[in-house]
C-alpha cells in the first residue's frame, strides 16, 4: 500500500505528501482510509476524529490535502476550511457531507475548498479527487518555489531548464565551446537550436566576435549564394556596389546555418570548399577571400537519412560534424515548462508595459499539460498573448488561448477538475457534479440540491448543462 494510516516521521514528511482525514464517524473514517490505501500515488495518511484535532495537527505538520466531514460537533468542516486557508494556503481542502445544499457548496468553494464530495460517495471518485488535490498541491508548491527563484535565470540567453535533457545539452555546449569545434545541432522547429548555437559561440574563444545566423530555408536558392559569399560591383545587373558575404561578416566569429538541409547540392559543394580551404570567391571576384569562421549547422530533419538518400553531401556532413547535439522537444521536458513560463513573463511584461508578475496555479497546470507542438517558441508566444490580454498582476486561465483549453474543456466549464472562481461557476459546477452523480436524474438531483425541479430546469438552461 502506498498510503499509511500512521503519523509519518519528520524525515518522511519531507519525502511524501500527507493527507489528513477528519471524520467524527469512526466507521466512515476507516472506510475512507481503506479507499485511500488503494491509491497508486505515494502519500501518507493521518486520521483525526474532530475539527479541533485537525487544527492542532495542521499547526505542527505540513499537510498537502485535508479531507474533512462538513457536519461535525464543535468545529465543523467550514471552520476547518477557513483555518487551513489562513494557516496553510497551499493545502487543498476537500469536504465530504451527506447534507448537501447549493448554499453550503457555494460557501465551501468560495472559501477556497478544492472540491466537494457527497455521501454516499463513489470510492473511485473519492480517490480520484484526492489524487487531483495532491497534484494541485504539488503544482501550487512548485509555483511558489518558482516565484521565489524567478531571478535564477537572467536574460543572458542561457538555455532555461533543469531537466536531464537540458543538463545534457548544457554539458555538450560547454565541451564544444571549449574546443572550438564544428557542431551539428538537431531539433524540432522552435526547440531552441539557435540558442544552443549562440551559447557555443558566447562560451568559446570567439565570444567577443560576431555571431551571424542564416536560415537557409527562408532564402530562395538563387539568392543564398550571394548572401553567404557576397559579390563585387558589376557582377550582375543591379550590383552597383561591393557587398560582403556573411562568411566575411562573421570572420573571426561564428556563422550559424539553420535548416542547412534546405541548401541545394550545388551550394553544399561550395560550402564544402570554404570549410576545407578557408577561402572562397565572391561573385564577380578574381581574388579569393580568406576567412576564419566557426560554422555551426542545424536541421529539423534526420540528416543521416538525407545522406543515405543522397540529398545531402556525405563529405559536408562529416566536415560539419565533430559533435552532435540533440535539443529535446518541450513535450519531453515538461518539468522545464514552468521555469520557461516565468522567464518569458519577466522578459516580456516590461516590454509590453504590463505590471504582471505572477502565474496562477491553474494556468500553470494547463501550460504543463499541453503538448507544445511549436515547442519553446510556441510557449513564448502564448505567454506574450496572455500578458497582453491580462489586466491584473497575474496570468490566469481566462487569458489562455482556446487551443490550450480544448483538451481540458467540458461543456459549460473549462478545466472542470479545477476549483471554480466566480459565483456562477460555483453553482454550475455543483449542479453539473450532482447531475453526473445521479446519472441525469433531475428529480433526485433537485432533491439533493434542495431546490424544486422547475428551478433546477431553469439553471440547467442558464448554464447550458443539457
Amino acid at each position: 500500500m502506498n498510503a499509511k494510516t500512521t503519523a509519518p516521521s519528520q524525515e518522511s514528511s519531507h519525502r511524501r505528501p500527507l493527507v489528513l482525514v477528519t471524520e467524527d464517524d469512526r466507521n466512515m473514517r476507516k472506510l475512507i482510509l481503506t479507499v485511500l490505501s488503494q491509491s497508486e500515488r505515494a502519500f501518507d495518511v493521518m486520521e483525526v476524529e474532530n475539527g479541533h484535532e485537525a487544527m492542532d495537527f495542521i499547526e505542527s505538520h505540513e499537510v498537502a490535502v485535508v479531507l474533512t466531514d462538513l457536519r461535525m460537533p464543535g468545529v465543523d468542516g467550514l471552520e476547518v476550511l477557513r483555518f487551513v486557508k489562513n494557516a496553510s494556503p497551499l493545502t487543498q481542502v476537500i469536504l465530504v457531507t451527506g447534507h448537501a445544499t447549493v448554499e453550503s457548496a457555494v460557501l465551501a468553494l468560495k472559501n477556497g475548498a478544492y472540491d466537494y464530495v457527497l455521501k454516499p460517495f463513489d470510492t473511485d471518485e473519492l480517490r480520484c479527487i484526492v489524487e487531483r488535490g495532491l497534484e494541485h498541491h504539488l503544482l501550487a508548491t512548485e509555483n511558489r518555489r518558482l516565484r521565489q527563484q524567478q531571478r535564477l535565470y537572467d536574460e543572458s540567453g542561457d538555455m532555461i531548464g533543469q531537466s536531464q535533457g537540458v543538463q545534457k545539452v548544457q554539458r555538450l555546449i560547454e565541451a564544444a565551446a571549449a574546443h572550438d569545434c564544428g557542431v551539428f545541432i538537431y531539433g524540432e522547429s522552435g526547440s531552441g537550436k539557435e540558442l544552443v548555437a549562440r551559447q557555443i559561440h558566447l562560451r568559446g574563444k570567439r565570444g567577443e566576435r560576431r555571431f551571424v545566423a542564416l536560415n537557409c530555408a527562408a532564402i530562395p536558392d538563387n539568392l543564398i549564394e550571394s548572401e553567404l559569399f557576397g559579390y563585387k560591383k558589376g557582377a550582375f545587373t543591379g550590383a552597383d556596389r561591393d557587398k560582403p558575404g556573411l562568411f566575411e561578416v562573421a570572420n573571426g566569429g561564428t556563422l550559424f546555418l539553420d535548416e542547412i538541409n534546405s541548401a541545394s547540392l550545388a551550394l553544399q559543394a561550395k560550402l564544402m570548399r570554404v570549410l576545407q580551404d578557408g577561402s572562397y570567391y565572391p561573385m564577380g571576384a578574381t581574388a579569393p577571400v580568406s576567412v576564419n569562421v566557426l560554422v555551426l549547422a542545424a536541421t529539423n530533419r534526420p540528416i543521416r537519412e538525407l545522406v543515405e538518400k543522397q540529398e545531402f553531401r556525405e563529405d559536408l556532413y562529416y566536415r560539419l560534424t565533430i559533435m552532435e547535439i540533440n535539443v529535446p522537444p518541450l513535450r519531453e521536458r515538461p518539468e522545464d515548462i514552468a521555469l520557461l513560463a516565468y522567464f518569458f513573463l519577466r522578459k516580456h511584461a516590461g516590454r509590453l508595459n504590463k505590471q504582471v508578475t505572477d502565474i496562477s496555479t491553474d494556468a500553470l497546470g494547463t501550460l504543463m499539460r499541453h503538448d507544445w507542438p511549436g515547442n519553446v517558441r510556441e510557449l513564448e508566444n502564448v505567454i506574450q498573448r496572455m500578458i497582453i490580454l491580462t489586466e491584473g498582476e497575474r496570468l490566469d486561465v481566462d487569458s489562455l488561448p482556446d487551443s490550450l483549453l480544448e483538451q481540458h474543456e467540458t461543456k459549460g466549464r473549462a478545466l472542470d477538475h479545477l476549483p471554480p472562481r466566480s459565483l456562477d461557476e460555483v453553482e454550475a459546477y455543483f449542479i453539473r457534479k450532482t447531475l453526473r452523480e445521479t446519472e441525469g436524474d433531475r428529480a433526485l438531483a433537485a432533491e439533493i440540491l434542495g431546490i424544486d425541479k422547475s428551478t433546477l430546469w431553469r439553471k440547467i438552461k442558464r448554464y447550458q448543462l443539457d
